[in-house]
């Protein structure tokens, strides 16, 4: 009996340590531009059934309910909060966030198309628009060398004046990726997304149409962690496993007692 009671705190050791883990994650990411918090979903272990409720106990009587012992914990899944982060004005031409649903299109250096919320843009030396990173904007849009007074409208409109030209000319079109299911997006690092069968195929369409978000010029969008309940979450998780740690602690003292006077 202890062993087992032994075995389940561990799980919820491992489980706590988890959890850690993201919350420090999402702590050290406060301050990386389209960065979504994440979350952990834990849930119980099968368990053990000894006695089902409505089993007799006599003639005429039944178990009102079961005798089932749990086996611990495990971590489902992580999930992303996509929610809205606040709006910092940069200045810069060629920041762009998103203001509500919808992704960035990036060509990753492997050839899958990468989704972020980081609005970051430089202008390459081809004159493409690209991340920091140097990965090209999807679709690849192109500024002539001497072009000024770069604007980009809310339904994601590239214009501006070039050499030897007084009014704007159009550039291109920015287009958004949205998902049925943006939880079910693979983060893989950069501020990259790609997608999966969960999250169904992406939905790519101009900014402000068909419920994608518009886009909003010199701005960037912030992280969406919330400093104060990740540090809050972070003393619960600190507390639950050292209460884990407690039982394993019960457990083997109780497994002493028995050792020594039996």
């Amino acid at each position: 009996m202890s062993s087992s009671s032994m075995h389940v705190a561990k799980t919820g050791l491992t489980a706590q340590q988890t959890r850690m883990q993201v919350i420090a994650n999402n702590l050290a990411n406060v301050n990386t531009v389209g960065f979504k918090g994440d979350r952990v979903n834990f849930e119980s272990l099968l368990y053990q059934i000894s006695s089902v409720a409505g089993d007799p106990t006599s003639e005429g009587t039944v178990l009102t309910s079961p005798l089932a012992l749990g086996t611990g914990v495990r971590v489902v899944n992580t999930e992303k909060n996509f929610s809205q982060g606040g709006m910092i004005t940069t200045g810069n031409a060629l920041d762009i966030a998103i203001d509500g649903d919808g992704f960035f299109e990036v060509l990753r250096p492997d050839g899958v198309m990468g989704y972020t919320r980081n609005g970051t843009f430089s202008r390459a030396a081809t004159g493409a628009i690209t991340t920091a990173s140097g990965y090209v904007l999807q679709p690849e849009i192109t500024i002539p060398p001497g072009a000024a007074q770069i604007s980009i409208s809310q339904d994601g409109l590239v214009a501006a004046v070039l050499p030897g030209e007084s009014a704007k000319t159009e550039l291109g079109q920015i287009t958004i990726a949205t998902f049925a299911n943006p939880r079910g997006l693979t983060p893989v690092g950069e501020n990259f997304y790609t997608a999966t069968s969960a999250s169904g195929e992406a939905s790519v369409g101009a900014p402000v149409e068909g419920g994608r978000g518009k886009l909003v010029q010199s701005s960037l969008e912030a992280s969406n962690v919330n400093v104060v309940q990740q540090l809050v979450e972070m003393i619960e998780t600190q507390r639950a496993y050292e209460v884990s740690s407690k039982s394993i602690t019960a457990s083997d003292e109780m497994m002493r007692f028995i050792s020594n006077n039996l």
